[in-house]
């Protein structure tokens, strides 16, 4: 049986794995579904339609599946489904979908969201997702697996961090950020590849330094962008990388492409 605690409340309609614990003055919303051993600590709001996988963790003063803070959204039915094994830090908030986002709001597996952090409407989220405090995504965008956000960092609508890319503390990000890139700035620009990141993961050496070569040509100062992503396909399309940076380029974006400034590369 679920361990609640007497001060907590739990809409009826709510449901709840036999090994859930919910803490004090919690509060479960009527649509809620909290998977097995999820633990709700303390002063925690679970509201709308929310579904939160087995074994994550959610710290006081979180508000997770409120209304999304869009003044398009008119009521419609829309939902926030998070993934198993994630450890979300005090006064986190993330949102429920809009109509013109699909209706859903996903974050993945493994994830650490940092006291403060945010996950607006229509975000799609990947597995073991960093975001660290006061880190922000607005409505739309979409974190690639194993990304960094680090403190204060902001993400614009509609914009897309490629899996295992690093936003520094106090960026502002307004163009998609390719896989494995690393993007600083008060207004972010391109400085280089998460090459800490791949060693910590265990990327082969071959790997790395084909990235590393890739990148170069990628942001040389010859020719167009669509010649070089060309050339880099010729050259290291099979390295799976490679091939994943320049498809996340060619693939149909709302926004540009984050890129070095001149003299960076």
């Amino acid at each position: 049986m679920a361990k609640i605690h007497p001060t907590a409340i739990i809409e009826s309609g709510a449901e709840l794995a036999d090994s859930v614990t919910v803490g004090p003055y919690c509060i479960v919303g009527a649509q809620v579904e909290l998977g097995d051993d999820v633990h709700l600590m303390s002063h925690v709001v679970v509201a709308g339609v929310c579904r939160i996988g087995a074994r994550t963790r959610i710290f006081p003063f979180a508000s997770i599946g409120g209304e999304p803070q869009d003044k398009k959204f008119r009521g419609e039915v829309s939902s926030l489904i998070v993934g198993a094994d994630n450890v979300i830090r005090e006064h986190v908030t993330m949102n429920t979908g809009t109509e013109g986002g699909g209706l859903v709001t996903r974050v993945g597996d493994r994830g650490l969201f940092m006291a403060g952090a945010h996950v607006a409407h229509d975000c799609q989220v990947g597995d073991d997702v960093i975001m660290a405090n006061n880190s922000a995504i607005a409505g739309h965008v979409s974190l690639g697996d194993f990304s960094f956000l680090a403190g204060l960092s902001a993400v614009h609508q509609f914009c897309r961090i490629g899996h295992h890319a690093f936003i520094g503390g106090m960026t502002g990000v307004e163009r998609d950020v390719i896989p494995y890139g690393m993007a600083v700035g008060d207004r972010a620009r391109l400085v280089g590849l998460n090459l800490r990141g791949l060693q910590r993961r265990g990327f082969p050496k071959e790997e790395i330094q084909a990235l590393r070569t890739a990148y170069g040509m990628l942001f040389a100062l010859e020719g167009t962008l669509a010649e070089r992503l060309d050339d880099v396909a010729e050259h290291f399309g099979h390295v799976a990388p490679v091939d994943e940076v320049v498809k996340f380029i060619r693939a149909d974006s709302s926004r540009a492409i984050c890129q070095p400034e001149a003299g960076d590369t």
